[in-house]
Parts: structure tokens; C-alpha cells; sequence
């Protein structure tokens, strides 16, 4: 009796922590990762003080798995000054999150390989653990999105087959989220099965010309707040509707000729649109821009 009453209480207590962190999941708003996200690596380019940073960030992870933020590449960011200044970051197990992390756009560089290595991980088993992530993709959204784009693509200056392509995207976007959730990159990947450039942002651009636009409006942001959906994904969706339909520009993405200069009360509101969606301020989206390309530019 007294074992059976033991296990009882056990499978209670089980539960109890599952349902738990279960609630605490589904309560964290990647939005507000993206914002510290912005604020951690604004801080650490004024400061300099990498020690800090890597403090930061790791308090971060502890709350929020960790994704690629836009062209910062937080986690990856992390794990290699933490690696340099000999600070623990969780080793192999980390080192496999950054993998799955990368994975969809996998072009590792020398470094990379040699940070693997450093922790007992060779090359080649480097690129097995990438060949099971991308075993592991769903094989019913690959097949299925590479049709959808390669469909995207096709005679985009017959507005009649536009409208009929879009709209069949759109009732696949439906599917998708009934069956699947948001077909995010760690559920599909990046590249079709004939090579074409899966970006889930061209595909919702286009949603926008769609009687579906307002459902995709509300439901994208949920998947934003998830972390499936980048915020640019959804803030060019949202922009390229405004302009469409000569509204004025939410987040400065696509904007009209005569929206072209700027007032200060413009600015402002744009910059408070997109920190409500976890996109950075116009002029630090500018910056990171621009040394991100520079970065591009140093590796040719």
C-alpha cells in the first residue's frame, strides 16, 4: 500500500512540474527576448565589456530558449565569447542547440568547426549531427512549401495567375497552422527539395494582396510572440499591405515617395510600432545592417 501511495504521489508530482513548466512556456513572449536581445548587444557595443555581456545573455537563456535574432546571431554570439573567456556556457548540449540553431542556413565557417572541435566534437561528426537535424525536418511541410514556392514564384506579372497562386499559398498557410503550427524553419528548413529558397517573409509578403490578410495579421503575431515567426517576417507583411492600400507606413519597411522624408513625430511612432513587435529602433536596424554587410564584405 504504502509503495502504491508512493508512486501515486510521484505521478502527481510529475504532472505538477510538467503542467508548470508547460504554463511558464507558453507564457514567455519572445518579444520581449527580441527587445533585451537589442538592448544586450546596443550595450555591449558602447561598453565593450564582453564579461558582462556574456552574463547577460546568460541570464537571458535561462528564461528563453535561445533563437537567431535578426543578422545578430545572439546565441552563437554567446557561446563564442564564452568560449574565448573560459566562461562555462553548458558545453556539448549547448553546442548541439547552436547547431540546430544554424542548421537552416549552413554555411559553418573555419571558426565554427574549430569551436566544436575544441570541446571533442570533429568535423565530421559536426556534419552528421547536421545531416540527423535535416533527417529530421517534416518531410509532409518540405515537400509541400517547395511546391508552394517554387508556385510563388511563377509568372508573377500575370495578375490572373498571381491571384490564383496567392491564393492557394494562403489556404496551404490555413492548413499549416490547423495542422502543423507555424512552418518555421526548424520544421522545414530553408532550401526545397530542388533547391529554391524556402523564406517564409517572400511567401507572407504576398499575403498581403489576399482576402485572408486580416486573419494572417492576427494570427502571425501570436506565432511572433511564440518565437516561430521573425518580427521582420511579419512587419514587411504588414507594411507591404499599408502600401498596397496607400496606408500610411507602420514600421518604415516599404514606404511611398511622399513618406520618403521623415518627420520626428514619424519616427518616433515607427520606432515604438516596432519595438511593440521586438524589431529595433530605425537607426540601430541601420547599424546592425550595415556591419553586418561589412562582416559579409571581410569574409570574400
Amino acid at each position: 500500500m504504502k509503495n502504491h501511495n508512493y508512486s501515486l504521489f510521484s505521478s502527481l508530482l510529475l504532472t505538477s512540474i510538467f503542467l508548470l513548466i508547460s504554463c511558464k512556456n507558453r507564457d514567455l513572449n519572445y518579444i520581449d527576448y527580441y527587445n533585451k536581445v537589442y538592448t544586450i548587444d546596443s550595450i555591449h557595443r558602447v561598453n565593450k565589456d564582453t564579461l558582462a555581456t556574456i552574463k547577460q545573455y546568460k541570464k537571458l537563456f535561462r528564461q528563453y530558449p535561445p533563437v537567431q535574432n535578426e543578422r545578430i546571431t545572439e546565441y552563437e554570439v554567446y557561446i563564442k565569447m564564452a568560449d574565448k573567456y573560459h566562461q562555462d556556457f553548458g558545453g556539448v548540449k549547448s553546442l548541439d542547440k547552436l547547431l540546430a540553431q544554424t542548421a537552416p542556413y549552413w554555411q559553418p565557417d573555419r571558426d565554427f568547426y574549430q569551436l566544436y572541435k575544441r570541446h571533442g566534437i570533429d568535423s565530421l561528426q559536426v556534419e552528421k549531427k547536421f545531416q540527423r537535424w535535416r533527417k529530421g525536418l517534416n518531410q509532409v511541410l518540405v515537400d509541400s512549401f517547395s511546391i508552394a514556392f517554387t508556385r510563388d514564384q511563377h509568372n508573377r506579372n500575370i495578375k490572373e495567375i498571381v491571384e490564383m497562386n496567392d491564393k492557394k499559398n494562403a489556404e496551404l498557410l490555413l492548413w499549416t497552422f490547423k495542422n502543423y503550427g507555424y512552418p518555421s524553419l526548424q520544421k522545414k528548413g530553408h532550401l526545397g527539395r530542388d533547391g529554391q529558397l524556402m523564406a517564409m517573409g517572400t511567401m507572407l509578403n504576398h499575403m498581403a494582396y489576399t482576402k485572408y490578410y486580416e486573419y494572417f495579421k492576427a494570427k502571425l503575431l501570436e506565432y511572433v510572440k511564440s518565437g516561430e515567426c521573425t518580427p521582420r517576417d511579419y512587419i514587411e507583411m504588414v507594411d507591404k499591405y499599408q502600401y498596397a492600400n496607400k496606408g500610411a507606413t507602420m514600421y518604415g519597411i516599404f514606404m511611398r515617395f511622399d513618406e520618403a522624408n521623415l518627420s520626428a513625430a514619424d519616427s518616433a511612432r515607427i520606432d515604438k510600432n516596432r519595438a511593440a513587435v521586438g524589431f529595433p529602433r530605425m537607426k540601430t536596424s541601420m547599424k546592425i545592417a550595415k556591419d553586418f554587410f561589412d562582416k559579409l564584405k571581410k569574409q570574400k
